[in-house]
């Protein structure tokens, strides 16, 4: 007996899914190029420098504060130095402590976590700082970094941070399904994508020893809701209102990891209670 023939209809099922997943791919890039044209780099790469003791007149010591991350960890969108995110999140902990903060941000526009040690990297060896604040991801996602490999980068940073002694705030990679000039599906893909690099993050940093607060839960409604209010020019980084609401969800979050507040609101993860940590404790001066 001869070989069987196949059959034209099984011959019809991969190549149609072959012709859908190529029309598909075709899809995506358009979608993905118009993104970029209506995106645009209206704001630049330029962010306000908001390094500074914020609200200096409180009594005490100033709390070293650090930010690393990406655009919006850097600001981008801000006009004025005191709406960027750092400058927010100083302002609304020194608020809470009636203790001045000293910022430093060393966030990049455009950073991806890879770029983490390298912001690390740049600073000055005898640097300890109190609390550092990590925000990053979303570049992760539009560049299709491997979720692994993203992790891996994030908890390196953790865990190099505790060695200066310092405590860990991780505010997850924003959901990017907010993001208006993104057509369908490839805005869907990007929430879904955004999502599931937001839970690994979590995972991976609560169980180096950092706390954890999902933006997407947290402040993500806001940015969905009222995107004329919560983004600026380029309708992709936050406006000084969206900073502020970011900067609110994260303090909290600082407060608990500093030891100056006990529970925590929905949306924040405290560390894993096994995670081994190297955790410093400041005290408010007598």
């Amino acid at each position: 007996m001869g070989r069987p023939r196949t059959t034209l209809p099984a011959l019809t099922v991969p190549l149609a899914a072959s012709v859908t997943a190529g029309v598909a791919v075709v899809v995506l890039r358009r979608q993905a190029a118009i993104a970029r044209r209506r995106i645009g780099k209206a704001l630049g790469e330029e962010v306000p420098d908001a390094d500074r003791v914020w609200r200096a007149r409180y009594p005490g010591d100033p709390l070293d504060l650090l930010v690393l991350g990406d655009s919006v960890a850097a600001g981008l969108g801000a006009e004025r130095r005191k709406d960027t995110l750092g400058a927010r999140i100083a302002r609304g902990a020194a608020q809470q402590l009636q203790r001045p903060v000293r910022l430093r941000c060393a966030a990049v526009v455009g950073a991806e976590s890879s770029a983490l040690r390298t912001q690390l990297d740049g600073l000055d060896d005898d640097y300890r700082p109190d609390v550092a604040v990590v925000v990053v991801g979303g570049n992760d996602v539009t560049h299709r970094v491997p979720v692994a490999t993203s992790v891996r980068h994030l908890v390196e940073t953790v865990e190099r941070l505790q060695e200066r002694g310092s405590a860990v705030v991780v505010g997850t990679c924003p959901d990017l399904g907010a993001l208006r000039p993104v057509p369908q599906p490839l805005r869907a893909l990007g929430s879904r994508a955004s999502r599931q690099l937001a839970a690994a993050q979590s995972v991976a940093a609560r169980r180096a020893g950092a706390h954890t607060v999902s933006l997407a839960a947290v402040v993500g409604p806001f940015f969905v809701s009222s995107p004329q209010e919560a983004f600026s020019l380029d309708r992709f980084h936050p406006s000084a209102l969206g900073y502020r609401r970011t900067a609110a969800a994260l303090v909290p979050s600082v407060l608990v990891a500093l030891g100056e507040r006990a529970e925590l609101p929905p949306g924040h993860r405290p560390p894993d209670p096994l995670a081994g940590t190297a955790r410093r404790r400041w005290r408010r001066p007598a």
